[in-house]
């Protein structure tokens, strides 16, 4: 085991294992990097994060490589969620340097944390234009070692660089009402008029636009707004970026369409979606946006909730090493499952075909197996035929290994899903969704805060931890 076999955070136990002498963020490892004069190898990531798994798998747990990090670099794994204030700070230095940001994130500092390489996922060795641990390594050691001044001049420009985008320009323009109307043009412009949601692959949910178009069409009555927000409702909620059989949204669609997502599911994305359906329920009366919520919410209150009353952080995408593994369906399974009428009438209606209904992104061939989804919403007929299969799937599917779940509880994502129940419970005149809420306000309330008052940010293993910041008082 490494030092991070001491910590809470399920993503930094998840590299307790690794080779790679990891230390966890704190003057230990800084005060080890001036010591040695060696730069620091900064990881971020999360614990249902699919490209950091892979990148553990390819590198991390790789004795070649960890061998290469151990001698030349102090390395520091940092979980995104635990610490949003660090991951903001060097994801802006991603996006300022003009390189492909997101998860996992690697950033190479000076002992004084300033730094000067960032890049995402990174492969063992490289390939297809993407260099390698095995190649960039020693290229950051040779450095270090024989230019170590143009390196820190560069680290210097890069910080002062990353100051100036924090400072607020003199003179600069207040927020006034002309930017609702700049803000909706910008995303009229980017709306998919035939799938709704905004711009291409890959396409994200977005729900805090969806939220906005909704008070900008009730603030003046402009209907494209109304538009974009019922298009793009209706078109998640028939596509595979939600799951049918268990309910809940994945993280994204990979396609515009909506049909492949990537599969891990985040309690913030449940929060503001639940959110978005019921003011667009409030907006237009269509049912189905309440039954949206509705269904989102069992998901939570299913497999989201802690018996103490808060909800944990999130789903993984994999399950036995596979992306999806754990939500795709083989046109046999569902033979061998259903009597033959059903089978039939869930391959039509939800679009299982026996050569499959999406294509692996490896080969570009078909799977084999079988996103479920419509092309058309359920008749009020079709849905209890629905209800009854659904829940025979569900209990097959109950049945296969389960991805792994971040059972770590988060004060500010909890802020978020408490609104959410309340919301629905107000509006969809709910009393549980009401209750739900409450009890988890009364969790936070009780178990992260300190004796002063004051919050935390984390809750795991019976025990609150880490200073809260602006998002969790939010």
């Amino acid at each position: 085991m490494n030092r991070l076999a001491q910590e809470k955070s399920p993503y930094l136990l998840q590299h307790q294992h690794n080779p790679v002498d990891w230390y966890p963020w704190g003057e230990e490892a800084f005060d080890r990097a001036r010591s040695d004069d060696r730069p620091i190898f900064l990881s971020i990531g999360y614990s249902t994060c699919h490209w950091c798994h892979v990148m553990e798998r390819e590198s991390f747990e790789d004795e070649e490589v960890a061998h290469l990090m151990n001698e030349a670099f102090v390395s520091i794994k940092v979980d995104r969620e635990e610490r949003p204030d660090i991951d903001n700070l060097y994801m802006t230095v991603c996006q300022m340097m003009g390189g492909h940001c997101g998860w996992p994130l690697n950033v190479i500092l000076t002992p004084e944390k300033k730094p000067f390489f960032s890049a995402t996922y990174i492969p063992k060795v490289s390939r297809q234009g993407r260099i390698g641990m095995m190649e960039l390594i020693p290229r950051v050691a040779e450095l270090w070692m024989e230019r170590k001044d143009e390196v820190t001049a560069s680290a210097n420009e890069i910080t002062a660089a990353l100051r100036g985008t924090f400072d607020v320009p003199s003179g600069s323009r207040g927020i006034d009402e002309d930017w609702l109307l700049i803000a909706f043009t910008q995303l009229e412009g980017r709306f998919d008029m035939v799938h709704g949601g905004f711009g291409s692959a890959p396409k994200f949910p977005s729900p805090h636009n969806l939220l906005f178009l909704l008070r900008y069409w009730s603030r003046t009555g402009e209907e494209k707004a109304l538009g974009m927000v019922t298009k793009t409702l209706v078109g998640m909620r028939l596509g595979g970026m939600y799951d049918h059989v268990g309910f809940g949204f994945h993280r994204y669609s990979t396609d515009e369409t909506w049909l492949l997502p990537h599969f891990e599911k985040m309690l913030y994305d449940q929060a503001m979606l639940v959110m978005a359906y019921i003011e667009g329920y409030q907006a237009t009366g269509q049912e189905t946006f309440a039954r949206t919520a509705r269904e989102v919410l069992s998901y939570v209150t299913r497999d989201m909730q802690s018996p103490e009353g808060g909800f944990y952080s999130a789903e993984d995408a994999d399950s036995e090493g596979e992306e999806g593994k754990f939500y795709v369906w083989s046109v046999e399974e569902l033979n061998e499952l259903l009597d033959t009428e059903d089978a039939a009438w869930i391959a039509e209606r939800l679009n299982a075909k026996k050569e499959g209904n999406f294509r692996d992104e490896a080969t570009g061939r078909p799977a084999g197996e079988n996103i479920l989804f419509l092309k058309t919403a359920l008749e009020d007929a079709e849905r209890a035929r629905w209800s009854t299969i659904r829940e025979r799937l569900f209990q097959r599917r109950e049945l296969r290994i389960h991805p792994h779940k971040d059972d770590k509880i988060l004060t500010d994502w909890n802020g978020l899903m408490i609104a959410a129940f309340a919301k629905a419970g107000a509006v969809l005149g709910e009393p549980e969704f009401t209750e739900t809420a409450t009890a988890a306000a009364d969790f936070i309330l009780s178990k992260l805060r300190t004796p002063e008052g004051k919050l935390l940010h984390r809750w795991r293993d019976g025990e609150g931890g880490l200073v809260a910041t602006s998002t969790d008082y939010v």
